[in-house]
């Protein structure tokens, strides 16, 4: 089998599973399973980010990332934008211990808007603080890139509702991603590639009933020029409601864009340098 044939269907067999899997879950109303369990509708949101990353020495990056998310209105659950969601800005310095070894660590600022805007039992927004740290293991596949991306974050939060207070909680994640050049032997400028990731996340807390929090597949496209990479896709999710015994499922469209820029004398961004 020829390279470009094997690359060619490894990409189609991703799409598949990915696929595959979101489309499991369209188009669901309340139903109880078997098992007791209940799923409520499907719900859907648009996630808007910019990624950006700064390398100020051999070693030391800054990492920053800003998101701007709506997810759909209360009346239809299919229109994506209906409603502000959240602006989110996580930000971080790196330490690069080796090319295939990195550890990130900072603060999270999130604003968190009402779910029903204008309702008395719901303030408009809250504003909860995070202290975030990430391992960030990264190895070559043939001409696929796979980063293991393990994170933890410690979150002090609240909900919309009036009265309701904050509660410290921790969160564990781990996401598997495959970035896989389309039009190129390896990633480097100029690239059409696709993305799959699939990301478990955990959580403890006081008012948890479930320690498994969510899970969530992605899969993007994008591509590659200069300094920048824009990327973008559908994302199925799928987790416990704050309701015991009750679940949902989300279809997220995400657009992205990455900058990065390397202060270094004479030298340029490196392709390994676009991961997320």
């Amino acid at each position: 089998m020829s390279f470009k044939k094997l690359k060619l269907g490894l990409a189609v067999f991703v799409c598949i599973v990915c696929f595959s899997e979101n489309a499991q879950s369209q188009g669901q109303t309340p139903i109880v399973v078997p098992d007791g369990k209940t799923t409520v509708p499907t719900t859907t949101e648009n996630w808007n980010g910019l990624y950006l990353k700064l390398r100020m020495t051999d070693k030391w990056w800054w990492y920053q990332e800003n998101h701007y998310r709506r997810r759909n209105s209360v009346n239809n659950n299919w229109d994506f934008v209906g409603r502000m969601s959240q602006l989110y800005n996580r930000f971080g310095f790196t330490y690069l211990f080796t090319d295939n070894f990195e550890v990130t660590f900072g603060p999270t600022l999130v604003w968190q808007f009402s779910p029903d805007r204008g309702n008395p039992e719901f303030v408009d927004s809250v504003f909860d603080t995070r202290f975030w740290h990430q391992w960030l293991m990264t190895q070559s596949i043939g001409p696929v890139k796979v980063l293991h991306q393990f994170r933890f974050e410690h979150r002090f939060q609240r909900d919309n509702r009036v009265g309701s207070e904050y509660e410290y909680k921790d969160r564990w994640r781990y996401k598997i991603t495959g970035y896989i050049p389309i039009n190129k032997p390896r990633m480097e400028n100029k690239t059409f590639f696709i993305a799959p990731s699939n990301e478990f996340f955990f959580q403890s807390s006081r008012q948890s009933w479930n320690i498994f929090e969510e899970n969530r597949v992605y899969t993007a496209v994008g591509y590659t020029y200069n300094n920048y990479m824009f990327f973008g896709g559908h994302m199925w999710t799928y987790g416990p409601t704050s309701t015991p015994g009750t679940y949902r499922d989300r279809h997220i469209i995400r657009l992205n864009v990455m900058y990065t820029i390397d202060f270094r004398e004479r030298r340029r961004p490196l392709t390994r340098d676009f991961a997320f």
